[in-house]
């Protein structure tokens, strides 16, 4: 994630982050599901993912 991307995830509402972070635990579910099968072609995805999922509950944590 890019200073962009940090910049418009923290102009986001709380509602708006809680269907990001939806989203980001539902791209973490299918990388697993594809990494178990053998089809993952960027595994360093999953660390980004983790780490985006754990930015976005950081926000929302700090609006709470």
């Amino acid at each position: 994630m890019n200073k962009r991307e940090w910049e418009k995830l923290q102009q986001l509402t709380v509602e708006e982050l809680l269907k990001k972070e939806a989203d980001l635990k539902a791209e973490l579910f299918n990388l697993r599901f594809q990494h178990a099968t053998g089809q993952l072609t960027n595994p360093m995805r999953m660390k980004e993912c983790k780490r985006d999922i754990a930015r976005v509950k950081t926000l929302i944590n700090g609006r709470a």
